[in-house]
């Protein structure tokens, strides 16, 4: 039944536990701010709509989830589809918001058929590489501004014309390498000097994100020195203001485009948006369980983050999800409760509505160096180095997902890295599967006990043992060594003490082999068969046809009775 975390906690609240979410609250929604206009801006899109992202949604995901210390908006992740979609002449900002939707409907269902457990099943591999892959075109995309390059267009490339900025991981670098002599130093001095602060703040403390504070220091110090310098282009940086203005309150509500045509066109992006909230919003919320020792529920998330996409681009606002960086920094000031995620929305309600005028004079750059440190925090460089490692199919499975995230696009990135990954593992699991003939007396490994096991086989009966699963891709190999078994035997005993899974192609392949041994007078007696196997043989009749009778749960009992059938 779903029932918000807000329900559960609200039972046992207090004052003491309100003051605590209270300063929560207001320290993380005074960190979202920036962070949510920078996503924005990552995205192709304005500024606000990363502010109405922040305080929909968040508000949404804190009221409506099933984590307790969960803060949402827009985050690194959907930058490279955000980005694609609103530069896509047919669709745009409308395409989006149908998108959006689209994929909070999905969200819901997932948790309403309690399916948020089947998010663990995408290998850590791909995660790691098309987290790689947005990391790397979110640092593309802001070389421009952390250069303080201004692009002239329309700009031809070799051969190529660009009427503006391209979505493509190559179309950048192009656009970039023709504009070098349009770097301004003094923006790259103060996105270098606002990055060094980034990563050097943790140690002066933990509890306020280093982000914050260069955000309100170059704006204060570009202030100054745009006042000493004048007019001096030298010493003038693009600030928020030059392209943007911030409005002082939230948007009118409005449907999105819902025809079919647009439906057909954005679904595989709506797919993506769903799986990538999906991911991100239930890591967050297994990051923030360790964090406060709390249990939270993965179905009830799934329908809280499900509401908060179609409610946010109602609004103007792009896909949201759990951002562990906020929920992190959240919990560190004392947040327990979904109050404080309800509190950091309303409160960057206020922030626009009261100071919205003061966040358009935040330099250009100093948020491009933000964005800068959010890449490299999601490259996960170390989670790399491990599995570069590791086997060759991992390497395999990451290289193409970042490859396709960073070259082609997200979409196709997830869907073809599950099918490498689906091969490679079906490789594998082929590979480590062997059918091992057994004649005369033979010592084959060790028994439930741990002793050394002997086997003493009869003249007339032939034992060969499975080890691995008998699927399609392992039916070739039992095939090719039950042909060997030549019309001299009288009893073939397939052993399956290490065979726990069985699929319709390993079902056709006994079928195929008991039609072969009865043409040839050869009995089959089953040895070690597992639960899943015998399960689907009975089911399927093949029980019937071989024997219940020639189905034995251990060596000794098969033996015996292969004893019998050659004596008969």
């Amino acid at each position: 039944m779903y029932k918000p975390e807000l329900v559960n906690t609200i039972k046992s609240y207090n004052g003491k536990q309100f003051v605590t979410d209270l300063i929560a609250g207001i320290i993380v929604g005074i960190v979202a701010l920036p962070l949510s206009i920078a996503f924005a801006i990552a995205s192709g899109c304005s500024p606000e709509t990363g502010l109405y992202t922040a305080i929909i949604a968040g508000f949404c995901i804190a009221a409506l989830g099933g984590t307790r210390c969960q803060i949402g908006g827009p985050t690194g992740a959907f930058t490279v589809i955000i980005y694609a979609i609103v530069n896509n002449p047919q669709l745009g900002v409308g395409g989006l918001a149908t998108a959006t939707v689209l994929a909070g409907i999905m969200l819901i269902l997932l948790g309403v058929l309690k399916l948020g457990g089947l998010v663990k099943f995408i290998p850590y591999t791909i995660v790691v590489g098309f987290t790689a892959g947005i990391a790397v075109t979110i640092a593309t995309g802001q070389i421009g501004d952390f250069f303080g390059m201004h692009p002239q267009f329309p700009m031809t490339v070799m051969g190529t014309e660009y009427a503006k900025m391209p979505g493509t991981f190559a179309g950048k670098i192009a656009v970039y390498a023709n504009s070098l002599s349009s770097i301004n130093l003094y923006s790259l001095i103060m996105a270098v000097v606002c990055l060094v602060i980034i990563f050097l703040w943790p140690r002066v403390t933990k509890k306020v994100p280093g982000s914050l504070i260069v955000i309100i220091l170059a704006t204060i110090a570009n202030i100054i020195i745009s006042n000493i310098a004048g007019d001096n282009p030298a010493w003038h940086t693009d600030i928020i203001r030059d392209r943007y203005s911030i409005p002082n309150g939230l948007p009118k509500p409005a449907l999105p485009d819902f025809t079919l045509s647009t439906i057909q066109t954005v679904f595989p992006t709506a797919v993506s948006i769903a799986v990538l909230a999906a991911i991100e919003s239930l890591l967050s919320a297994v990051v923030a369980d360790g964090m406060i020792g709390s249990k939270h529920d993965s179905n009830n998330e799934l329908i809280g983050q499900g509401i908060a996409n179609i409610f946010s681009p109602l609004f103007g606002g792009l896909p949201a999800t759990g951002a562990i960086a906020r929920t992190a920094t959240n919990i560190n000031n004392g947040g327990r409760t979904p109050v404080a995620g309800i509190v950091h929305a309303i409160v960057l309600l206020l922030i626009m509505m009261l100071f919205g005028k003061y966040v358009e004079y935040i330099p250009m750059s100093a948020l491009a160096a933000v964005l800068m440190s959010v890449a490299w925090n999601m490259a996960g460089i170390p989670a790399i180095r491990k599995l570069l490692k590791g086997q060759k199919s991992d390497i395999t499975v990451l290289s193409v997902t970042f490859l396709i995230t960073v070259f082609i696009d997200l979409t196709y990135a997830i869907g073809i890295g599950l099918i490498f990954a689906a091969f490679l593992f079906i490789k594998k699991m082929i590979d480590v599967s062997e059918v091992q003939e057994s004649r005369g007396t033979i010592v084959s490994g060790i028994t439930g006990d741990g002793q050394e096991e002997t086997l003493d086989v009869p003249s007339g009966v032939l034992v060969y043992e499975i080890d691995g699963p008998l699927f399609f891709g392992t039916v070739r190999k039992f095939e090719l060594a039950v042909e060997r078994a030549g019309a001299e035997f009288k009893v073939l005993v397939i052993r399956m003490r290490n065979t726990i899974y069985l699929d319709a192609g390993g079902l056709q392949a006994l079928d195929q082999c008991k039609a072969a041994c009865d043409r040839k007078g050869v009995k089959i007696v089953l040895s070690g068969i597992h639960t899943q196997p015998y399960m689907l043989c009975e089911k399927t009749g093949m029980a019937d046809k071989i024997g219940r009778e020639n189905i034995f749960d251990n060596i000794d009992g098969a033996m015996t009775r292969a004893r019998e059938l050659v004596q008969a």
